[in-house]
C-alpha cells in the first residue's frame, strides 16, 4: 500500500493506493492506521445491492409482427377502412349493418327499376338468387377456413332458421301473386313487428316503450305512403293493363299467407340473431338457408311454372343481384348478431322512404302529402333510434 499526502495551506489532500487484492475489511483496517481518513460506510450492503445485467434491462423494441399489420393497414383504401368500421369498429355497428343491408336492397330496386331487362317467374328469380347467395357464402366460409355447421349444439337452429325462412319466402312470392303490391309491401312489413315480439318470447329480450313507439311510428309512415294504394283493388302491370287480383275468399286467404310469411319471418329473425350468436359467424346462417333454399326453389320452378331460358344481359343482372342481395343478407345477419331485434327491425323500414324519394325523384311517383308524411315518420323513427344509440345490454 502506498501513501501520499500534500499539504497546500489550510487545505490538506491525502491519496490511499490500496491493492486491489485485499478484501474490504483489510483495506479500512490500513486506513484506520493512518488514523487520519474517516471511515466510508456504504449505503447498501452486498446483499441489498440491485442485480442488473444485460437481460434484465428491457429495451423498447416494436415487434416485426406489429411493424408487418401497421404498414399493412397503412396500404388500406379509405373504403376498406369504412367498411370494416361498419363492420366491428363502432359501438353502432349493428345499427349501421342494418342500415346498410337496407341501402343495398334499395339499390337492388333502384337499378331494377332503372334498367330494362327479360321478364324472368318470380320462382326461377328466386331459385337464380339463392343459388348465387348459395354459392357466395359457401367461397366465404371456405376462403375464411371456417367451419359450416359447428358447433354441434348450433346444427338445430341453423336448419330451423332454414326451414321458416324458406316457408317466409314462398309465402311471399304466393301472396305477391295474388295481392296488389301495395298490400304485399305492407303485410311484409310487419315483420318487424313480428320479430320483436318473436324476440321477447323467445329470446327473451326486453321491449321497452320506445322500441314499441319506434316500430307504430314506423308502420304507420308505411301506411301513409301507401293509402291511397289501398283504394283500389287492382294495378297496373308492366304493360300498362290493369291486372286484376282474387277477391272474396280467396283474398282473404292471401291475407292469411302474407301474415303467415310476416310470422315465420320475424320467427327467423330471431333463430338468425341465436344462431349467429353461437357460432360466432354470421354468413353461417346465410349459407344454412341457401343450401335449403336454392334446391326448394328449383323444384318449385319446373314445377308451377315454365321455364324461361334468359338472356346474356338478364343473366348478368341475376349474377349482380345475386351477390348484392348476399351482402345484404349478411349485413341483416351480422346486425342481428350485435344489437337488440326490436332496434336493428326498425332501421329496416328505411328501404320504404329511400324507395319513395327515389321515385319522386325521378318524377316516377307523385309527391303527395300522404307520402311525404310517411317518409318523415320513417325517417324521424330511424333517426331517433339511431340517436339513442345500442341497447346497454348488448352495445
Amino acid at each position: 500500500m502506498a501513501s501520499a499526502e500534500a499539504n497546500e495551506g489550510d487545505r490538506a489532500v491525502e491519496l490511499i493506493v490500496s491493492d486491489a487484492s485485499l478484501p474490504p475489511a483489510a483495506a479500512a483496517a490500513a486506513t484506520d492506521v493512518n488514523g487520519d481518513a474517516p471511515e466510508i460506510t456504504p449505503l447498501l450492503n452486498e446483499s441489498q445491492k440491485p442485480k442488473i445485467n444485460i437481460f434484465a434491462i428491457s429495451y423498447p423494441q416494436r415487434k416485426p409482427r406489429e411493424q408487418i399489420i401497421r404498414s399493412h393497414d397503412a396500404e388500406v383504401s379509405p373504403a376498406v377502412q369504412c367498411a370494416l368500421w361498419v363492420w366491428s369498429g363502432s359501438r353502432y355497428s349493428g345499427l349501421l349493418c342494418m342500415a346498410a343491408s337496407s341501402m343495398i336492397y334499395f339499390m337492388m330496386e333502384a337499378v331494377s327499376d332503372a334498367l330494362s331487362a327479360q321478364s324472368i317467374p318470380l320462382f326461377e328469380t328466386a331459385f337464380a338468387r339463392c343459388t348465387l347467395i348459395l354459392m357466395s357464402s359457401y367461397l366465404w366460409l371456405r376462403k375464411g377456413g371456417q367451419p359450416f355447421f359447428e358447433p354441434k349444439h348450433a346444427r338445430k337452429l341453423l336448419f330451423s332458421r332454414a326451414v321458416l325462412g324458406y316457408l317466409s319466402l314462398m309465402s311471399f312470392i304466393y301472396c305477391i301473386q295474388r295481392l296488389p303490391l301495395s298490400q304485399a309491401i305492407i303485410l311484409s312489413f310487419t315483420t318487424p313487428i313480428m320479430a320483436s315480439i318473436a324476440a321477447r318470447i323467445i329470446l327473451q329480450e326486453k321491449l321497452r316503450i320506445g322500441d314499441i313507439g319506434g316500430l307504430a311510428c314506423s308502420y304507420f309512415g308505411v301506411l301513409f305512403i301507401f293509402q291511397q294504394m289501398l283504394v283500389t283493388q287492382g294495378g297496373l302491370n308492366k304493360a300498362g293493363k290493369v291486372q286484376a287480383y282474387v277477391k272474396g275468399s280467396h283474398h282473404i286467404l292471401a291475407v292469411l299467407v302474407g301474415l303467415f310469411s310476416a310470422i315465420t319471418g320475424g320467427i327467423s329473425y330471431c333463430l338468425i340473431r341465436a344462431g349467429a350468436r353461437e357460432m360466432d359467424q354470421p354468413v353461417a346462417t346465410v349459407f344454412s338457408f341457401a343450401l335449403l333454399a336454392s334446391p326448394a326453389a328449383g323444384l318449385c320452378t319446373f314445377s308451377f311454372e315454365d321455364f324461361v331460358l334468359p338472356s346474356y344481359y338478364t343473366v348478368f343482372l341475376m349474377v349482380v343481384f345475386g351477390v348484392l342481395a348476399f351482402l345484404a343478407e349478411l349485413l341483416l345477419a351480422r346486425a342481428l348478431q350485435l344489437e337488440k331485434t326490436s332496434k336493428v327491425t326498425n332501421i329496416q323500414f328505411i328501404e320504404v322512404a329511400l324507395s319513395q324519394f327515389w321515385g319522386i325523384g325521378s318524377r316516377r311517383l307523385s309527391p303527395s302529402f300522404g307520402r311525404l308524411v310517411g317518409c318523415f315518420l320513417v325517417l324521424i323513427s330511424a333517426c331517433i333510434t339511431m340517436y339513442s344509440g345500442p341497447d346497454k345490454e348488448t352495445g
